[in-house]
């Protein structure tokens, strides 16, 4: 049998709703805006990306110079507190206030609107058990993940239909750069100096930031399977999206080995002798969720023939790596090792386009457990 794993007790502290505080794009009386000025005759983007640059803030691509006017404009639209402070994110554990918050999210072009789930996802990844400090230190090209779920989809335009990973045009992406940047300029992570990244990601840039299709999914969404209904975000220490092709199944059975199999290969985070534990989380387009439903109706089933497919043989391992995991005891009593430490740690989503044929894998990093949290509704 597998250990297991017991996340710490965090309990959220419920958020306190600020008074009316809008000084809208010209200011007010009271000077709530705290940051540093940077006196500069930059208003062009491509000037003010090599001035970003210079002085750290930037990602490489071109941002939006964060004048007091679009600081205030996107600050008036939410009714927030420039000074409340949200979370601290490691590694620098800096306080990540409404401000700065605000002024990285204009940066990357998100939409004031976008604030409520901004705010979740950092709130979820500030949990003590998401360990964003290792995520961010990590050799490992890990990004947070954060899936969405709820009508805030729409609203902010998510993708969760055809390339919902990549390539539709939405602020979505957007959305998940502000996120990255706040990483970046609140939090520190810096290649080669907080973050020991061999390699790195191209998520590293905006994300990977996406919706559950909902309406064609078979089973509750997401969130709601964690206790949260309505709006929510979910975020999950990711390496990338791993694609999984399969022109054969017909049955849901079927597809459940194809994409099991898949998941399991030796150089997999999940196992690796350094790992703890692992989860994994697996995004299935609708037919296929259709026909899974069909012939495995308990997605309880669904989610063990999963775990039980993403095995292979202790013996398959190099006898070093054998060596490791028997010590760790992650060599079952069949022999078999797993990618996940248990069936619940599988995690099945619906999203994608009505193509078919395709599965989408996002193997999990070791110390990184899944948080979901509600959107609260924005104060405007």
């Amino acid at each position: 049998m597998s250990a297991t794993i017991e996340p710490s007790i965090a309990v959220n502290k419920p958020r306190k709703e600020p008074l009316l505080r809008d000084c809208g794009p010209q200011g007010c009386e009271i000077d709530w805006l705290a940051s540093k000025r940077h006196e500069a005759e930059i208003d062009d983007t491509t000037e003010f990306t090599q001035f970003s640059l210079q002085k750290g803030w930037g990602d490489g691509l071109p941002v939006i110079p964060p004048t007091e006017a679009r600081v205030r404009a996107f600050l008036a639209k939410n009714n927030r507190f420039p000074d409340e402070v949200i979370c601290a994110l490691p590694p620098m554990n800096a306080e990540c206030t409404v401000e700065k918050i605000a002024i990285n999210a204009v940066m990357a072009g998100a939409p004031p609107e976008s604030l409520p789930l901004i705010i979740a996802s950092l709130e979820a990844m500030a949990q003590p058990d998401f360990e964003l400090y290792g995520l961010n230190a990590t050799t490992a090209p890990i990004v947070p993940l954060t899936l969405v779920n709820g009508p805030i989809r729409d609203r902010l335009n998510i993708p969760y239909k055809h390339g919902c990973l990549g390539g539709v045009a939405t602020t979505a992406l957007a959305i998940g750069r502000a996120i990255r940047l706040i990483n970046q300029n609140i939090a520190g992570q810096l290649i080669n100096v907080t973050s020991q990244s061999t390699f790195g990601t191209p998520g590293r840039l905006a994300g990977i930031l996406f919706g559950e299709w909902e309406e064609r999914s078979p089973w509750a969404p997401f969130a709601e399977r964690r206790g949260i209904k309505g709006d929510a975000v979910t975020v999950y220490g990711t390496n990338g999206t791993m694609n999984i092709i399969d022109t054969t199944s017909q049955t849901g059975p079927e597809f459940l080995e194809v994409i099991g199999k898949s998941l399991a290969y030796p150089g997999a985070n999940g196992f690796s002798p350094a790992v703890p534990y692992a989860e994994i989380m697996v995004a299935v387009n609708p037919i296929w969720a259709q026909i899974i439903n069909r012939d495995v109706p308990n997605l309880e089933d669904v989610n063990e023939m999963i775990w039980d497919f993403a095995s292979f043989d202790a013996d398959y391992l190099t006898p070093k790596h054998r060596e490791q995991l028997e010590k760790q005891k992650r060599v079952h009593s069949n022999g078999r090792v797993y990618l996940a430490t248990e069936p619940k740690d599988v995690f099945v989503i619906v999203c994608g386009g009505t193509g078919g044929l395709h599965a989408a894998g996002f193997h999990s990093w070791g110390t990184c457990l899944t948080q979901t949290q509600a959107v609260l509704p924005g104060l405007s």
